[in-house]
């Protein structure tokens, strides 16, 4: 018996083993980095007057998508940046897509951090670019980022170009000429 059960248990802990390797081979996808050269994950967040808009919604534009959050220092620094660079490229068919996780105004983050005034926030840096809101912070999951901000350049074929972690100057003459050659196609 003592054998036999031995032998059962190596089984069943090898069988259990090939499983998870199985289950982890067959969800690869979900563990993948999102970074460039893949494709920019879809996503659904919402203007500042509530109404859905999707990633799809600026399809055959170059966007720049900017994950961030009212309480985050680094995200109100960069933030002039991204407007100087709107209102220089805006009009060629670039697309600056600012998506806030903050949590609903009165509420708290599962961090603990209260709710932001986006709109407030937007307007208190005339912000024109494109303002969203994900409370649910669902895109920084399909983005698997690792904080805030975190931002992808996405060209017209729905390709991420360039992904920048942290703060940036993105009015800069390199994220400029990217930007432009991407335009160019």
């Amino acid at each position: 018996m003592g054998r036999n059960w031995q032998r059962l248990s190596f089984a069943l802990a090898t069988a259990a083993l090939a499983g998870l390797f199985l289950a982890a081979w067959l969800n690869r996808e979900r563990f993948l980095p999102v970074d460039v050269g893949s494709a920019a994950p879809a996503f659904q967040a919402f203007d500042l007057e509530g109404h859905p808009v999707r990633l799809s919604d600026f399809a055959g534009r170059v966007v720049l998508l900017n994950i961030w959050a009212t309480w985050c220092l680094p995200c109100k620094t960069e933030m002039p940046s991204l407007q100087r660079l709107h209102e220089h490229m805006a009009d060629k068919g670039f697309q600056v897509v600012a998506v806030s996780v903050d949590a609903r105004l009165g509420d708290t983050d599962v961090g603990g951090r209260p709710g932001g005034n986006i709109g407030a926030f937007a307007d208190s840096l005339a912000l024109t670019f494109t303002v969203l809101h994900d409370p649910s912070g669902r895109i920084q999951d399909l983005y698997r980022t690792t904080g805030v901000p975190e931002s992808f350049v996405i060209g017209r074929d729905g390709l991420i170009y360039k992904k920048v972690i942290g703060a940036t100057e993105w009015d800069a003459p390199e994220y400029q000429a990217l930007i432009e050659r991407l335009l160019e196609g």
